[in-house]
């Protein structure tokens, strides 16, 4: 075995110990980012100053290290055990590992400046990359660029020997590029070349380079002229994710237009969590035909998540160190794991099983995905909908060929307007449900870049007791003229290109949460107010839509006035005699119910019946309340806990 070989098995076998199984059972991966920011004249030079609101202020390179520092601060709560590190490259200082001007390990990579080494960051990190964001005297100090040509190779390979030394045995690793210069080596064909040889290394370890080019006013960036060959199109940690290529933040003449800042942010936002595929499993299209496919969450609400508790009961606030000990009721006496066994109630008996039985009972077979037909995509409501929807797309890692009949099933699928049924196990002992297999079209951007690739979406169709019964509405039929001024209304308050971007509209009670545990860590002032983008912009809808809505209004009120009129008078009916006018319609009969407090001994005598289904839900809530049994639920519910009250009794 060669020297290479078993490095490659070493690092594999360290690669497998760093992933982690949470409770869901996913695989959890570590995640090691570098920000590498160009610094040159380009990247320094600030917009024309104006008065526009949404002006830019920053320049390209203050941007990407305000992006930087707005990524560390959610990572270092969100992702409390992944690195970050922030290179700056162009610059006239170096340095790399504690080395500067060419002292220590900083003379081999010229013009290359670590500011935050590669490693979990700390609140000192944080705070040192907000001075220098913050602090014009000091980012001037160090965003100095350099006159000298800068090497692609050069940075590459000090990339490399970050990672290889501070995360080695990562499996995620990742080199986020920051440039504005489409072709740094425009005139030199060996040093391309050695660029690309260093970039083929950094992916040969398993290193994936992200580019966020910036484009100049007046000058677009063309990944043809050099990142072709440096940036390759497919992640190597999961070569069958979908992941669209980064559009070119744009920088704006006149400062006016989209913030430099917010599109930076958009960008990154998007590539920030590596795709890792939630299962991969096989998809059974007929008898002895199955191909491989990945599944994604592309969509997905995020919550806190806790690391771990903290204990500020005294001095200074401790990691609590928690332990469960589960004691018998009766006895108070110690209860072992191999003692607890698992029960359920049926017919009033309590009936125990082992895990080896549970795990059977658990058991519906290999996780799977089975088409078992195909329906018109007509017959799917928005409604069923209730989760959510997994994407998948083809894998070649078991099966060959799995891309070309996956590509056949989805455009087949298309072209006949159909949608298929499938049985649906996602992962072992996981709950087995019916799923609707709904082709998705590829949607481009305004570039020309894709935004969704072509695939197949994964909605799992909900049980009958899922779907709860929706509330009887009496609807009125409007009149056109109200429909049409309505429908002013509607265009007012469309959003821009009619497209609603749940990136742009975070999670106001999240954000707080992450707000406050920053200020706390950063010893910094607890804000009074959270900010909520959630929040209607009251003035612009009152300012574009105000007239029309008022104008709706009144003629809702004439209408209302006029259909009032019309109607004739309602004249008094005594008791006994029906009046002429009302012959057609039904009278409503009063329905006789149960009133007063049933007894326990009625109570019983209705059980012994078997009457009790006959009873209102409000006299048996009435009841059951007494006796302290649980009202909550459905009517069969509560009858079916009244009648276990008198089969124990």
């Amino acid at each position: 075995m060669s020297e290479g070989e078993s490095w490659r098995r070493n690092a594999d076998e360290a690669q497998e110990e760093e992933e982690e199984v949470d409770e869901s059972g996913y695989k959890t991966v570590k995640d090691a980012v570098l920000f590498a920011i160009d610094v040159s004249k380009t990247m320094l030079q600030k917009p024309t100053p104006t008065d526009g609101k949404k002006a830019d202020r920053d320049s390209p390179t203050s941007a990407a290290l305000k992006c930087a520092y707005q990524l560390m601060q959610q990572r270092i709560i969100s992702n409390p055990n992944d690195m970050m590190g922030i290179l700056l490259f162009g610059t006239e200082k170096s340095k790399l590992h504690g080395g500067e001007d060419g002292s220590g390990t900083g003379m081999s990579y010229p013009n290359c400046y670590l500011v935050s080494d590669l490693d979990v960051p700390s609140a000192e990190d944080v705070k040192r990359l907000r001075n220098l964001v913050e602090d014009d005297f000091e980012s001037s100090k160090l965003l100095r660029p350099t006159t000298d040509a800068v090497s692609m190779a050069n940075v590459l390979f000090c990339a490399n020997q970050i990672f290889t030394t501070k995360a080695p045995n990562f499996s995620s690793r990742r080199l986020f590029l920051v440039s504005d210069n489409d072709d740094p080596h425009e005139n030199d064909k060996d040093s391309k070349s050695a660029a690309a040889v260093r970039a083929k290394d950094l992916y040969d370890l398993g290193v994936v380079i992200e580019l966020f080019p910036i484009a100049k006013p007046g000058h677009g960036f063309d990944r043809s002229r050099f990142y072709d060959d440096i940036v390759y199109r497919s992640s190597t940690g999961e070569p069958d994710a979908p992941a669209p290529v980064s559009t070119a933040a744009k920088v704006s003449s006149s400062g006016d237009g989209i913030s430099l800042l917010q599109s930076l942010l958009s960008s990154v936002n998007s590539k920030a969590a590596p795709r890792r595929a939630a299962f991969s499993l096989p998809l059974e299209i007929a008898p002895g035909l199955k191909i491989g496919v990945k599944g994604y969450i592309l969509v997905k609400r995020q919550e806190p998540v806790r690391t771990c508790y903290v204990w500020v009961g005294g001095e200074k606030p401790q990691l609590a160190i928690s332990s469960t000990t589960q004691l018998a009721e009766d006895t108070a006496k110690t209860v072992e794991k191999s003692e607890v066994r698992k029960a359920y109630k049926f017919g009033g008996e309590t009936i125990s099983f082992t895990p080896e039985e549970i795990t059977q009972i658990r058991s519906f077979g290999d996780p799977t995905l089975r088409i078992i037909g195909f329906k018109p995509a007509s017959l799917l409501p928005v409604w069923a909908n209730t989760r959510p929807a997994y994407f998948i797309y083809p894998s070649e890692t078991d099966f060959i060929g799995s891309t070309r009949v996956f590509s056949a099933l989805q455009q087949k699928l298309l072209q006949d307007d159909k949608i298929g049924l499938a049985w649906f196990i996602p992962r072992r002992n996981a709950t087995p449900t019916l799923a609707a297999l709904v082709p998705g079209e590829e949607k481009l951007g305004d570039d020309g870049d894709q935004v969704i690739p072509p695939g197949l979406w994964i909605v799992q169709l909900p049980f009958a007791d899922d779907i709860r019964q929706k509330p009887e509405i009496i609807l009125t039929r409007t009149t056109d003229t109200l429909t049409d001024m309505m429908r002013i209304v509607i265009q007012q308050l469309q959003l821009p290109k009619a497209v609603y971007d749940p990136i742009k509209y975070p999670n106001p009670s999240l954000q707080w949460f992450y707000r406050i545990l920053q200020a706390i860590a950063l010893d910094e002032d607890v804000p009074d107010k959270a900010e909520d983008k959630t929040i209607p912009k009251y003035r612009q809808i009152d300012k574009r839509a105000g007239s029309y809505v008022v104008t709706w209004g009144n003629e809702l009120e004439q209408t209302a006035q006029k259909l009032s009129s019309l109607r004739p008078p309602v004249k008094g009916i005594k008791r006994g005699s029906e009046d002429p006018d009302s012959a057609p319609t039904k009278r409503l009969k009063a329905v006789k119910t149960d009133s007063g407090s049933m007894t326990d001994n009625d109570m019983k005598k209705r059980y012994a019946e078997k009457s009790i289904s006959k009873l209102t839900v409000p006299i048996l809530k009435e009841w059951a309340s007494s006796k302290h049994i649980p009202i909550d639920g459905k009517k069969a519910d509560l009858i079916e806990r009244i009648e276990e009250y008198f089969e124990n009794k």
